[in-house]
């Protein structure tokens, strides 16, 4: 229910109204008309009072009319016309009688003349306000979809934390169950990893050097759990490390290859993980072990490989996500154009 005057709304009725007067102003000029000055002045006093018509006809009239109710919509269409043809006439006599409005040619008295400024004026207002609706619309659409898909993001982050984290005390456990003196050492890794995801990877974006640190901490704590035999490559080729990322993008690639490659490892696990942002082109690379596989090489992604690619669907359009499975090794390539954010 609309509230009696909507200052908000009738203010872009006065900008249009203000439109339409300039408008008729070129027109006067383009014409040539000596007393272009005073018709001018005329427009002045009547814009007015076809901007307050326009606003309730569209703002209130319209969305009123309906078949259902034929007779009240046909009285108001039927007040309307006076409005915009008697009672502007009658808005010209006021005019005239305190001396702002000049009738031309002197003491005309036709209505008709009126009726036709009333309705340019309504097919003016009813164009710019149409264009006015459909871009707020627009605008208000792509809102909405900002905020869902980063309502979205909110909640693919809060999977892959826990999961992330979850994997990791799995760990914990493993090292305390077995008496490991590595165990304190592998809970201050945990901490300054949690204490990096609660404070520092609660942004939209971090610096490139930060991932890679989350990269090489969360190494090093995986590294806790095997012996000399696990061999790992972890180099990269940035020319900026200061560039933006969004937080724990890379992980998923990473931890996968250590709980769903490496750790079911027997003879001579590795990884090799090499990262490469050259103009504003990612490409990241992720190869390990794995028991030797005898299925039809199809991919079964883990939710953290899910969300992977959930999150560049809403986060880049330009990008490439490749999965291989082969008979003893697993590699992931992923390709971002990290200038096609969207």
């Amino acid at each position: 229910m609309k509230t009696l005057l909507d200052i908000k709304r009738f203010k872009l009725y006065a900008w249009i109204g203000l439109a339409f007067l300039l408008l008729s102003l070129v027109h006067h000029l383009t014409q040539g008309l000596a007393e272009a000055g005073q018709r001018f002045a005329n427009d002045c006093w009547r814009v007015g009072y076809v901007t307050i018509l326009n606003y309730i006809l569209f703002e209130y009239t319209f969305p009123m009319l309906s078949w259902r109710k034929f007779v009240r919509s046909l009285l108001l269409i039927v007040a309307h016309l006076f409005l915009y043809s008697e009672g502007l006439y009658l808005w010209r006599q006021i005019g005239i009688a305190l001396k702002i409005y000049t009738s031309f040619p002197p003491g005309s008295q036709e209505v008709s003349p009126q009726m036709e400024y009333s309705v340019s004026s309504i097919f003016f207002f009813g164009i710019i306000r149409h264009i006015y609706n459909h871009i707020k619309l627009k605008q208000t659409t792509q809102q909405l979809r900002i905020e869902k898909q980063q309502a979205e993001l909110n909640y693919l982050k809060s999977q892959t934390n826990p999961h992330f984290l979850f994997n990791t005390l799995n760990n914990i456990y493993s090292l305390a169950r077995d008496k490991s003196d590595q165990t304190p050492e592998t809970i201050l890794r945990l901490s300054q990893i949690m204490r990096y995801m609660l404070y520092e990877a609660g942004g939209p974006y971090i610096a490139v050097e930060q991932e890679l640190k989350i990269i090489g901490d969360y190494i090093s704590l995986e590294k806790l759990r095997y012996d000399d035999s696990l061999r790992i490559n972890f180099n990269y080729d940035v020319e900026d490390m200061k560039q933006a990322l969004p937080p724990l993008l890379l992980i998923p690639l990473v931890e996968n290859a250590f709980k769903h490659g490496v750790s079911e490892t027997r003879n001579q696990p590795f990884i090799d993980i090499h990262l490469s942002i050259v103009k504003r082109q990612l490409a990241f690379f992720v190869r390990n072990s794995t028991e030797e596989f005898s299925g039809d090489g199809k991919v079964k992604e883990n939710i953290g490989l899910s969300n992977l690619r959930r999150q560049l669907e809403l986060l880049y359009t330009d990008y490439h996500v490749l999965l291989e499975q082969h008979m003893s090794e697993f590699s992931a390539t992923l390709k971002i154009n990290l200038a096609s954010h969207v």
